[in-house]
């Protein structure tokens, strides 16, 4: 079945803006608690064709998730290609826009998730293959929240400090918008503000003509 996500960012920029967010989750729901923290690489990559993609990584996937991969491709608007470490767990990641944002930085997208059997690097070199170029590299320590039904991570991003993303997926495209207004009503709750979409972008273009100075930091 395909999935929907939702997500908004907002950037919080200190520690000590931070942790006002997380003091402000447990208030606001006394069962929220850390699920996972982890250190994550992630590699964005630009071009290809998810078609070329999906014939490249074929063997090393299941049929239904090959099936998932190709209605990504013909459903989104756009798409964008990355690779994770997630604490030695390799995945390869394709998110496609389902509004007017973009599939690196959007509001409502698809998301394709799938471990992978190999390196980083060998993960890499087949995306690459595929015909992608690197867009950038990021490194960063993300810790994993649920506040009031929402996912909530905290991502301490090299290059942008602290940053919040609030999340929720569902399974049906019509439950987009009830999605985005329970994400923005937990925001204003917790006095947090959205990122807006044309800062987020520039912010997103410096750092990629910018990343090796960051990335790894």
């Amino acid at each position: 079945m395909q999935s929907f996500e939702v997500e908004v960012k907002s950037l919080l920029g200190s520690a000590e803006r931070a942790d006002e967010v997380r003091r402000a989750m447990w208030k606001a729901d006394p069962t929220c608690a850390l699920k996972s923290k982890n250190k994550q690489l992630n590699h964005y990559f630009a071009g290809g064709s998810l078609e070329k993609l999906a014939e490249t990584i074929t063997s090393y996937l299941k049929e239904e998730v090959r099936k998932k991969l190709g209605d990504l491709a013909m459903r989104g608007k756009n798409f964008s290609v990355r690779t994770r470490n997630k604490d030695g767990e390799v995945l390869v990641v394709v998110k496609a826009s389902m509004d007017d944002t973009t599939s690196e930085n959007g509001i409502a997208r698809m998301e394709f998730e799938e471990k992978m059997p190999m390196t980083l690097e060998k993960l890499d070199s087949l995306v690459l293959y595929s015909g992608f170029t690197y867009q950038a590299k990021w490194s960063r320590e993300r810790e994993e929240y649920v506040c009031l039904g929402t996912n909530v991570t905290l991502d301490k991003n090299a290059g942008y400090g602290w940053l919040a993303e609030f999340e929720r997926i569902v399974n049906d495209a019509a439950l987009l918008e009830e999605a985005r207004n329970d994400i923005r009503a937990l925001m204003t709750k917790l006095d947090v503000e959205e990122l807006p979409q044309d800062r987020l972008e520039r912010m997103f273009a410096y750092y990629n003509k910018n990343w090796p100075e960051y990335y790894g930091t």
